[in-house]
Formats: structure tokens, C-alpha cells, sequence
């Protein structure tokens, strides 16, 4: 078959690289589809998008900080002091459970040799008084940003009415000490706009394709033969095949407006419960390395849940005194300032700290059990390898 020549026209590109250019197949002009929409519409809404909304004239679209809440109208209940003095003591686990403690750690390694924990002697065991003291301030914040969706046909009732304010707007009463979040639509200021990000059309041109509705072939590389004089089967002998994404038609739904063309544009609320926590663990010299107590749970001795704590009054060890009077204030001063304080909660848990010092084969070594847990560390174990190369 002898190949044909195109059909060219003036000031036109007709390279394969050209997305309009459509190779004729043989004996036929060339085909060159419509070019893409020069309007691809602006990435982010414009300002003029979005109404001016009594009381929420700061709002911006993507969100402007938490809004500090309304001084309360009446006096705050003041915090109670904690009457509840437990007894500070510590239990000590047997020597049973520390070397059932040991084993369970050996069995939990591949290569360690269990004979250490089993025919080990245990010469001491020492017990440590391990305090965690822990802050919780459960806060309630709320901000506020434009948003959009597409409309299908929603409620619109923007200066129907004054909207409320942020903190005027009732949310969901939510469970303490538990993180969470709730987005709600304000009332009064959900308006119709056309969709900035396809000009109101629908469409956007798709980008695979640039508008053309084909491509290159991927076969004949646009040659519209393979094999020298054989016409490609692919695409019949055009050079280009229709595009995928758009299925040939040039253009996508807009991901935006869902084809819907308008949006409806309105101020969100996001309410956010937040449970702020700081812990402080008194560190015994035990040689255990305090990041250790953080993957373990002790006793609770002491609890004190209110809307607002004292600090810690008639604890043994001043540096868990000093801790809780340092946190209640930080607390107080940080988190009033941006939201609203809804709980407040301080523990003392008691974590159990042993350390056991044994014997095997003439040489001594130690390890630790901690936590309610029973964990293990040993660092030093002397059998760390049971592995034979045979």
C-alpha cells in the first residue's frame, strides 16, 4: 500500500505531538479535532464569591484560628479540694511472678536462651515507689471557614435573618475526655453561587487529552502504520484514538460542582472537642529508663474530676505536688485563652517497679519488672543467643 500525503493547511502544525492533529487514514484528508477551552477557570474561589455575614466579617475561606469564646455570664463554679488521702504504698510482686515475668520475656525472643530465667538464682529484690501524676483538660474550640457543595436544590437562606454567633449555635453534647469533631452548616448564610472552578458550565476540558477528545495512538506511535505498509488495526489507519478519560468527548464532569454548575457557598462551623494531656513521672533511680513507664498502666490511687482542679494538696513526694501545680496553671492560662475549658481530671497512678537481681553461672545480673503489665527489661541478659551453625 503506498502511503498517502497529508492535506495541509497554512500556519497549521500537523507534528504528531500537535493534539488536535488527527493523520488521515489512507486516501482521506486529515482530521484535526477542536481545540481545548482556553478558560480553565481560577484553581481557588475568588473573595467576591463569598457574602459579607454580620458577625462573621473576618471569615475567609480555608479557615482563620479558633474564636475565642464569650466571657461567661455568670460566676464559674469554683473548684473543690480534693479530700480523699489514700494510703501512698506500694505492693511487692513475689519472686514467682518475677521470674514468670522473665520467662515470658525469653520465650518472647527468638534467639534467648531460657536457662538463665529458669535455673537463675534470685538473690534481691527491690521495690521502687514510681508516681505518674496526670493532667487532663478537656476543651471545647470553635473556627470558622467558607465553604461549598454542589447545590441540588438545598435550603438557601442567607439574610433571611441575622446568623447566630459561633457560640450561640447548639452542638452535640459530647462524651468527656474523648477527642471528636462536628461540622455544622450556620444558619442564615447559604447563598447560590455559579461554580468558580468551570465558570458555570459543567464541563472542564479534560487534561489527559488537552480538549481534543483523542490521543496519539499507542500502537503506531501516530505513524498510522505498523510492519512497514500495514495499516495499524488499532486506529484504523488514523494516527490517534479517542481519549479514555473523557471517552472521546473532549471534556470531564467539573469535580467541584458534580456538573451541577452552581455551588452552594456557606460558613461552617467546626466544633472540636479536644482531651489535652500532660504527664508527669517521678524518676526513683532505679536505673529503668523513665520512657520505659510510658507503654504501661499502674494502679489509679487518687482521681479528682471537676469543671476546674486544685492542685494536688498533701502528696508525699513534693516534685508530684510541684508537677500538678505547674500543670493546673499552664492548663488554666493556655487553653482558656482559645476555647472553652468543659472538664478538668487529675490522677495519680502508682506504677510498679521492680528490681531483681539474680545469679547464673558464678555472675550476677539484673533486670526490671514494671507496670501492671509485668514487663520485662534486661537489658543485659546473658544468654542472648541459643542459635547453633551446623
Amino acid at each position: 500500500m503506498e502511503r498517502q500525503p497529508l492535506i495541509s493547511q497554512p500556519g497549521r502544525d500537523y507534528g504528531v505531538n500537535n493534539p488536535g492533529y488527527i493523520p488521515a487514514a489512507a486516501g482521506t484528508p486529515a482530521m484535526f479535532a477542536p481545540p481545548a477551552a482556553e478558560s480553565q477557570g481560577p484553581s481557588a474561589p475568588p473573595a467576591s464569591m463569598f457574602d459579607s455575614m454580620p458577625g462573621y466579617e473576618g471569615t475567609v475561606a480555608g479557615g482563620g484560628g479558633f474564636l475565642p469564646p464569650p466571657m461567661p455570664t455568670f460566676p464559674a463554679a469554683q473548684p473543690e479540694p480534693a479530700l480523699d488521702q489514700p494510703q501512698w504504698n506500694i505492693p511487692s510482686i513475689s519472686e514467682n511472678t518475677a521470674r514468670d515475668a522473665l520467662l515470658l520475656f525469653v520465650k518472647s525472643k527468638c534467639c534467648y536462651s531460657s536457662a538463665p530465667a529458669k535455673d537463675g538464682v534470685i538473690t534481691n529484690m527491690e521495690a521502687f515507689n514510681t508516681y505518674r501524676y496526670r493532667l487532663e483538660t478537656f476543651t471545647e474550640s470553635r473556627s470558622t471557614e467558607w465553604s461549598h457543595e454542589p447545590y441540588t436544590g438545598q435550603t438557601v437562606d442567607a439574610y433571611a435573618q441575622q446568623p447566630p454567633g459561633p457560640w450561640d449555635i447548639p452542638a452535640k453534647t459530647p462524651q468527656f475526655f474523648l477527642d471528636d469533631k462536628q461540622f455544622i452548616k450556620v444558619p442564615y448564610t447559604s447563598s447560590v453561587k455559579p461554580c468558580h472552578n468551570c465558570l458555570g458550565i459543567g464541563r472542564k476540558p479534560c487534561k489527559d487529552c488537552a480538549g481534543a477528545g483523542n490521543k496519539v495512538c499507542w500502537v503506531c506511535n501516530g505513524s498510522r502504520y505498523r510492519h512497514g505498509n500495514d495499516t495499524c488495526t488499532h486506529c484504523s489507519g488514523r494516527g490517534r484514538e479517542n481519549c479514555s478519560s473523557c471517552h472521546g468527548q473532549g471534556s470531564r464532569q467539573c469535580d467541584v460542582c458534580n456538573g451541577k454548575q452552581q455551588l452552594l457557598v456557606y460558613i461552617k462551623l467546626t466544633v472540636k472537642w479536644t482531651n489535652n494531656s500532660d504527664a508527669y513521672v517521678v524518676e526513683q533511680l532505679s536505673g529503668l529508663r523513665v520512657e520505659n513507664l510510658s507503654k504501661v498502666s499502674g494502679k489509679e490511687l487518687f482521681r479528682d474530676t471537676q469543671y476546674m482542679v486544685y492542685p494536688l494538696p498533701g502528696f508525699p513526694d513534693t516534685s508530684v505536688v510541684s508537677a500538678s501545680q505547674r500543670f493546673v496553671s499552664e492548663h488554666q492560662g493556655k487553653y482558656m485563652q482559645t476555647s472553652r475549658i468543659l472538664q478538668q481530671r487529675q490522677t495519680i497512678e502508682l506504677i510498679p517497679v521492680t528490681k531483681v537481681t539474680y545469679t547464673w553461672k558464678g555472675k550476677s545480673h539484673i533486670y526490671f519488672v514494671y507496670g501492671n503489665e509485668f514487663k520485662v527489661d534486661a537489658d543485659n541478659y546473658p544468654a542472648t543467643c541459643c542459635c547453633t551453625v551446623m
